[in-house]
């Protein structure tokens, strides 16, 4: 076999002789030893796929208790070496005990040539077999953990202070996880969060976003399904909750899901099992389940839109994240992390904002949170110039300024001022309207029912 190494180890010259001219034409590398003495020290100078190795070594000695002795020694020691034991005792009982402690298979002398040689054939398949699952593992376990990994939750605010001290508390704990906020706020971040601080951050975090999921997807692409299912099945293929078997499933914009295919997901939920279209087994799940919508789902189940049950299933825990005019003293910081970010990405020179600048960034609106103050940020590292940032990057439509603090405004006034400047902008279409703050149009609406727009 092409690059394959075997390492024997017998006390009888004759027998390494007639192995050395029999094994060579089957092995790149044959290398030979009388005592087991060095037999650790040479494993670790080659790689080798398998010792032929003798049970006895000492002429008074035939229990084979130093065979079995050098047996633990190289499988605590070399896990991927397989160990083919030689002895001309055929002791059964010895046999067995060596096979338990994790030789690959035994042999007797006088040896049978053919024999001999489909033993070791067999056990240096094994060998390579492994090492290339254990590369697989270590390859997959990289790409999983690349994949698993999110941005940085950058804060100093107090809200933003409580929200990460219910992650910490939460994240270990197998309980579902419903996380709401408007769009932007980051709501993705806090789940792998939640993911990568849980006993299953070793494991995939599947994200499934149900808002992009039309009806006649949903259950191929979550559930999986059958060859020839349906036309164009043409393999089987996995659905989200099986990828996501032994890790975390999150399911984003939860709220989008039509109330009659809402009693599907809530059978698996509760039967931890799923059948693929297309098959009537049952595959158990271990999933770790993490919600997240940016509409009210209690408005929706009092409207009759979401199962009542099913949200008990969903919000063992819910997380709210502020929007980023609850947490402004974060928009800074944030401004920074990502100019740092972007500096590197574009090759740019970095730069700090300024005093003034920071302060115009501090109390812009941004009703599309975080996602727009990124996506604001890498404009203007883009479009800067030697290190230095051009303001007027800023001044995208949208985007309306929240005057200075003023105190005799309270929070929910500046909101109401946002809304209406907005409704009047857009003629009063709802949908123009919310699409401008950033939010969806049931946000808006109750927003306005609450202001009595």
């Amino acid at each position: 076999m092409k690059g394959s190494k075997i390492l024997i180890a017998d006390d009888n010259r004759n027998v390494l002789s007639a192995l050395t001219l029999l094994l060579s034409s089957e092995f790149e590398l044959v290398k030979t030893m009388q005592h087991p003495n060095r037999l650790l020290e040479e494993l670790a100078l080659h790689e080798y796929d398998v010792v032929l190795l003798d049970m006895n070594f000492t002429a008074e000695k035939q229990t084979g208790n130093e065979g079995i002795y050098w047996l633990r020694e190289i499988k605590s020691r070399f896990r991927m070496v397989e160990v083919v034991m030689f002895t001309a005792y055929g002791d059964v009982d010895l046999a067995v005990k060596a096979l338990k402690e994790g030789a690959v298979d035994f042999v007797l002398k006088p040896w049978d040539n053919e024999k001999l040689l489909a033993t070791l054939r067999a056990a240096t398949r094994i060998s390579r077999s492994n090492r290339e699952l254990s590369t697989l593992k270590t390859k997959e376990k990289g790409a999983r953990q690349e994949l698993n990994r999110g941005g940085e939750v950058i804060y100093r605010s107090g809200a933003m202070e409580r929200v990460m001290h219910l992650v910490e508390k939460v994240a270990p704990t197998d309980a579902n996880i419903l996380i709401t906020g408007e769009n932007g706020t980051g709501k993705e971040l806090i789940a792998r969060e939640i993911h990568n601080r849980s006993r299953r951050s070793q494991e995939y975090f599947v994200m499934a976003d149900l808002s992009a999921l039309t009806e006649s997807l949903f259950e191929s692409e979550l559930f999986g399904y059958k060859k020839g299912a349906f036309t164009g099945a043409e393999e089987d293929r996995q659905g989200k909750f099986l990828l996501a078997h032994g890790g975390s499933l999150f399911l984003d914009e939860i709220g989008n899901i039509p109330l009659h295919l809402q009693s599907k997901l809530l059978t698996v939920l509760q039967t931890r099992t799923i059948s693929p279209v297309g098959s009537t087994q049952l595959i158990p799940l271990d999933i770790r389940l993490i919600a997240a919508t940016n509409q009210s789902i209690e408005s929706m189940v009092q409207s009759g839109k979401f199962r009542e049950d099913l949200l008990y299933r969903i919000n063992t825990i819910t997380i709210h994240l502020p929007s980023l005019r609850e947490r402004s003293e974060d928009i800074p910081l944030l401004a920074n992390y990502f100019i740092e970010h972007y500096c590197r990405k574009y090759f740019k020179p970095s730069f700090q904002l300024d005093q003034n600048l920071a302060a115009r960034i501090q109390h812009m609106a941004w009703p599309g949170n975080v996602r727009e103050l990124q996506h604001a940020i890498e404009k203007m590292v883009i479009l800067s110039e030697n290190g230095i940032p051009d303001p007027s990057t800023l001044s995208g439509e949208g985007r309306p300024v929240v005057p200075l603090p003023d105190e005799s405004l309270t929070l929910e006034e500046m909101e109401e001022r946002m809304i209406r400047a907005a409704l009047a902008r857009s003629g009063n279409n709802l949908t123009s309207t919310a699409a401008g703050l950033g939010i969806s149009r049931p946000t808006l609406y109750n927003k306005m029912k609450k202001y009595g727009i």
